[in-house]
């Protein structure tokens, strides 16, 4: 299966650097990273909203060494939210952050994440908007969970990300339906073992479809993130079906693919929210996209002939 090893190469260094040297991959990651910095990016945030489409802001980068790094990502968050704030976007752009950036791996690393997103979350709030925690591997959520239960005592708004490929899911999503969080739902994109994860793709969909309805019929706002587009027809049945208005639940997918489904979603009045990754540490992001379904590997070929 190509996704393990595409997940395999997303850690090794030799690799990062044969496919950041490659020609043709600038112009490949190009259409799929809204830019290197703020600058490159603020652009891009009125062109999308200009469309009626709203967005999800995430500055990659993963690999953090030291506190001084996490101190930078968030630092490079709060510029982004400074940068918002005259756009006077409120919800429409919120941002999405992954703990790994602000520490969460290092000594201390559960107090020294929380003391980086806090101000963060804070800023948002501030401009109208909201933050929302991305899910990582396996072993990080336990912390994740309780970073965002401890922001959402100040900041209720606070989302988070679930994963339908975990065995673990369905309860953190019946957990999650009763309190009125916001979550967003994709399939998962790390590197799992057999003993905590669903690997059969089959099946993957199946806890998807299953998680998706406890969400739908819960009491929380979801976020669809898939491009699968019997996932999306799903989806707009479960809200039906849980008598939800347009307004009470949003589809959520990657900027630079299918953007024309993108355009089709807002058209028919649908909350349509573009997670829309910039700055110059972009291979795990990139690679991650990859694996996550083997299929986008023809939507990044496909991107070098055509920008449909």
């Amino acid at each position: 299966m190509l996704g393990p090893v595409i997940l395999a190469a997303s850690r090794s260094d030799r690799m990062r650097r044969l496919v950041s040297a490659a020609p043709v991959t600038k112009q490949v990651v190009d259409r799929f990273i809204a830019g290197e910095d703020v600058d490159d990016v603020v652009p891009v945030i009125r062109e999308l909203t200009g469309q009626g489409l709203e967005l999800t802001m995430d500055v990659v980068g993963e690999d953090i060494t030291n506190p001084a790094q996490a101190a930078a990502a968030r630092d490079a968050y709060l510029e982004l939210i400074d940068r918002l704030k005259p756009l006077e976007l409120g919800t429409r752009a919120e941002m999405s952050v992954k703990l790994s950036m602000f520490g969460q791996a290092l000594d201390g690393g559960h107090e020294l994440a929380l003391a980086n997103v806090r101000p963060v979350v804070e800023a948002a709030a501030e401009i109208g908007t909201t933050v929302t925690l991305d899910a990582e591997d396996h072993t990080t959520l336990d912390s994740m969970f309780a970073i965002h239960d401890e922001l959402r005592k100040d900041f209720p708004q606070t989302g988070c990300v679930i994963q339908a490929y975990l065995f673990r899911t369905e309860a953190d999503a019946r957990r999650l339906a009763a309190n009125g969080s916001r979550v967003r739902l994709v399939k998962g994109a790390y590197k799992e073992p057999g003993s905590v994860a669903y690997l059969d793709k089959h099946e993957i969909d199946r806890a998807y479809v299953q998680t998706l309805r406890t969400l739908m019929e819960g009491e929380g706002y979801p976020m669809i993130g898939s491009h699968d587009p019997r996932l999306i027809a799903i989806g707009q049945e479960l809200a039906h079906r849980a008598g939800r208005k347009l307004d009470e639940y949003e589809f959520q997918m990657l900027y630079g693919i299918r953007t024309e489904e993108h355009l089709r979603l807002a058209a028919e009045g649908h909350r349509m929210r573009v997670y829309t990754a910039y700055g110059t540490d972009w291979y795990g992001y990139f690679m991650r996209r990859l694996a996550e379904k083997p299929a986008n590997l023809r939507f990044f070929a496909r991107s070098m002939l055509t920008k449909g």
